[in-house]
């Protein structure tokens, strides 16, 4: 999706860190901690030598994990089944750091919600993540002197600066922020994710805004950019029956802000994408078997000792060999789980 190497690693995984699952946007924790918390929804892999758990066929589909499977179908095996721990990146922290003082600022009066305000949250920000993500010290072990890290916050206030060129959050009253939302289609499928920011006009229109920390794609690839955005919109008209009014991708990497008007065919053709999708990863559950799928991409996998394409052998199938069970659970939520 992305064109830099940065926004590429950073989008491969939902532009927040990856703690103990690969980063995603499934569970209602906050930005600080988006990734670690889905763990309970579609697995996620341990940290730091803690043990793993016993793994568990899938029941529900986020954006991430979606973008997982046609990716490469190897790649979603080892992050929601066998759950293979990964470590963090600088990219995808600075994500993850950079949608926290994004959420934060609007508990600040619309008047306050400056840029020296937003960069003022940085530090104590990055306290909060550390504390909550030990593991993400790691990225400056090396770094005594902690220049690369004065170099990597001064890169995250650049990227809070160059939003307000794009947004004015002194008027905007955002509806909703780290939105928690889960939907069960017809055919049973848990539609679950978290949207970065839900903005609701007096008319009732529903913007759906979501923040990127890399740059903005080539036109040619604005689409995959949208299926994210598109999902949400499924997931928000099958639990309130309204198809949002816009969708926005706000990428401050480039200071790029995309945006699509969709209608109700939009939606259908993402459902039924996505029910095609879900049999492919039911099927592939079900015989064990997942190819791997060759791109650019895998350069920034942390699998490739278990790839085959690189000459690794897949741990051994920790699933029998049949259906998984679809689990139960409500038909549909929006807020906190």
């Amino acid at each position: 999706m992305e064109t830099s190497t940065e926004g590429a690693a950073a989008d491969c995984g939902g532009d927040v860190a990856p703690v103990t699952a690969p980063a995603t946007d499934e569970y209602p924790a906050g930005a600080e901690s988006k990734a670690a918390a889905v763990g309970a929804g579609e697995g996620a892999p341990s940290a730091g030598g803690t043990a793993v758990r016993a793994a568990i066929a899938p029941a529900s589909l986020s954006p991430s994990r979606a973008s997982d499977f046609m990716q490469c179908p190897l790649l979603y095996r080892f992050r929601v089944i066998d759950r293979l721990p990964e470590k963090p990146s600088a990219a995808a922290t600075k994500g993850t750091l950079v949608h926290a003082v994004l959420e934060r600022l609007f508990d600040a009066p619309a008047a306050e919600r400056t840029a020296p305000r937003a960069k003022s949250l940085i530090p104590g920000q990055w306290d909060r993540l550390r504390e909550s993500r030990p593991e993400v010290v790691e990225l400056f072990a090396d770094d005594p002197e902690g220049e690369r890290l004065a170099t990597w916050l001064g890169e995250a206030e650049r990227l809070v600066e160059r939003w307000f060129g794009l947004e004015d959050p002194t008027r905007l009253e955002p509806a909703e922020r780290e939105l928690f939302v889960e939907a069960e289609l017809d055919s049973g499928l848990r539609l679950r994710g978290i949207i970065d920011r839900v903005d609701v006009a007096p008319t009732g229109e529903v913007r759906i805004v979501d923040y990127k920390t890399g740059k903005a794609p080539r036109p040619e690839y604005s689409e995959g950019a949208l299926f994210q955005m598109k999902f949400y919109a499924l997931v928000v008209w099958r639990l309130k029956n309204v198809v949002p009014r816009r969708l926005q991708l706000v990428y401050l990497g480039s200071g790029d802000v995309l945006t699509y008007d969709p209608v109700l065919a939009d939606l259908e053709r993402v459902e039924r994408k996505l029910l095609a999708l879900w049999d492919a990863i039911r099927e592939a559950t079900e015989t064990g078997v997942w190819r791997p799928r060759p791109t650019k991409l895998c350069g920034w996998c942390d699998h490739q000792a278990h790839c085959p394409e690189f000459g690794g052998t897949p741990p051994p199938y920790p699933l029998p060999v049949r259906a998984g069970e679809s689990g139960g659970g409500p038909q549909g939520r929006m807020g906190p789980d």
